[in-house]
């Protein structure tokens, strides 16, 4: 049976499924090998390997209580429930090691329910940030100490462990969207973005520079940074299903050169195919929910502050999904 949460009460039903963006990823791996075949199967191996060597940073240096130390998640047994922290990096370069997260969704996979909830964060979320023994906005906790101390401070919050992270530079998404030939994204309301304009309810095609364009606005939207996640989602969605398409095999050179600027995760190449192999059932029913306050000045900075009743439905709905 599905919940409906508080956020699909107020809101059209949307089924981003951020869960098979990663399956779809590690399908285009699998893709390429079989296509390639002989030599060049062999070869495109070695490119793979190469690419996640880029594209793997680890997250062991996370606070002892913090981490799953009992019992650490087993995905290639295909039966432990387990988490993601998709992070958007906004900084000014390729790396997505430091920087602020300004999109966060922690996203929980489960195989004996064959379900997949993803849960938003906002980044103004007035939290401890653990490591440095304050209190600050979720999304500088990044910036303070890369993905352990972003794992740990979500771990804190939610009382749940945080398994693996994935980390996204939307800077550098340009360079992705280009390399797949562009996407094709339809905008939930109309707006002008520098010299862009973008139309509700129109497929839009979009090179890097003008997707790009359509993730950073903000202060035009209704909703605000939830409508910017919201659309930054729809791009990272977009340029996954390119690079999960047959067409992409021809160009797999260039996408897995972004790929490696691109993306940071502590997922080893093991564990993606493990991912594949094993939860693909886990993307049949996908929940969506969104943790959500209210906004208050402290000092002259803005934060949004979740109120504990808040906070306890969100926990008590994360542990019954991941069974513990």
């Amino acid at each position: 049976m599905t919940k409906q949460t508080r956020s699909e009460r107020n809101k059209p039903k949307k089924k981003k499924t951020v869960s098979k963006i990663l399956l779809k990823t590690t399908l285009f791996f699998l893709l390429i090998l079989v296509a390639g075949g002989g030599y060049v199967g062999w070869q495109v191996w070695s490119d793979l390997q190469s690419t996640t060597d880029d594209m793997y940073e680890g997250a062991e240096d996370r606070e002892e209580h913090a981490s799953r130390q009992d019992k650490p998640v087993d995905v290639n047994s295909g039966e432990d429930a387990f988490t993601v922290l998709l992070m958007g990096i906004d900084n000014d370069g390729d790396n997505v090691e430091y920087g602020r997260s300004d999109t966060m969704m922690l996203v929980t996979v489960n195989p004996n329910t064959e379900k997949t909830s993803i849960l938003s964060i906002p980044r103004d979320t007035y939290t401890e940030i653990v490591g440095r023994g304050t209190k600050d906005k979720i999304n500088h906790a990044h910036a303070f100490g890369k993905a352990s101390m972003a794992m740990d401070s979500v771990q804190n919050l939610l009382d749940v462990p945080v398994d693996y992270y994935l980390s996204v530079n939307m800077e550098s998404m340009q360079q992705m969207v280009d390399a797949v030939g562009g996407i094709t994204v339809t905008p939930p309301l109309s707006f002008t973005q520098g010299e862009y304009q973008f139309t509700e309810g129109e497929p839009t095609h979009m090179d890097g520079e003008k997707a790009l364009a359509y993730t950073r606005m903000r202060k035009k939207d209704p909703n605000g940074d939830y409508g910017r996640q919201l659309r930054q989602r729809q791009i990272i969605e977009g340029a996954m299903k390119s690079v999960a398409s047959v067409d992409s095999i021809v160009n797999y050179r260039d996408i897995l050169g972004t790929m490696g600027n691109t993306m940071k995760t502590n997922m080893s190449f093991s564990e993606m195919q493990d991912l594949f192999s094993n939860y693909r059932g886990a993307a049949k029913e996908i929940e969506q929910d969104q943790l959500s306050g209210s906004g208050t000045m402290m000092n002259g900075v803005y934060y949004e502050i979740i109120p504990d009743e808040e906070i306890s439905r969100v926990q008590n709905d994360l542990k019954a999904e991941l069974e513990i």
